[in-house]
């Protein structure tokens, strides 16, 4: 086993963390989750709070698995990109609130950029994908 093949481990692991843990919660706390969901305004907010939570936690473990890594590369990057345009509008935030809603969609926007390589290189060798 490389090093390469461990640390590409490592990275899927730890993008997945951030999908792993916010779908988690959104599942515990699903009537909060739909709340939220019909705030930002989107349409049948129990099934967008559904799809959040399966994109999520779906997501993460494919990746930790690295199975089927490249789909759930981009799926997370299109749930991404919506829930940055749509939660984190830094442009049009109150005054207070603006740094930390740029500093959520800039976090999201590299994290696009990390789901993005997973999409194009693959899980690396410790992967389902790979045996």
């Amino acid at each position: 086993m490389s090093a390469n093949a461990t640390l590409a481990l490592i990275g899927r692991m730890l993008i997945a963390l951030i999908f792993a843990y916010f779908g988690y919660r959104q599942a515990l706390s699903f009537g909060g989750a739909t709340a939220y969901f019909a705030q930002l305004g989107f349409p049948l907010p129990p099934v967008a709070a559904a799809l959040a939570v399966t994109f999520q936690l779906g997501g993460a473990l494919l990746l930790i698995a690295g199975w089927q890594t490249r789909w759930a590369a981009w799926a997370l990057v299109l749930y991404t990109i919506i829930a940055t345009a749509v939660a984190h509008r830094f442009w049009s935030s109150p005054p207070g609130e603006a740094f930390n809603q740029s500093a959520h969609f800039f976090k999201n926007v590299s994290l696009i950029g990390g789901l993005i390589t997973l999409a194009a290189f693959g899980p690396g060798e410790l992967s389902v994908d790979r045996r």
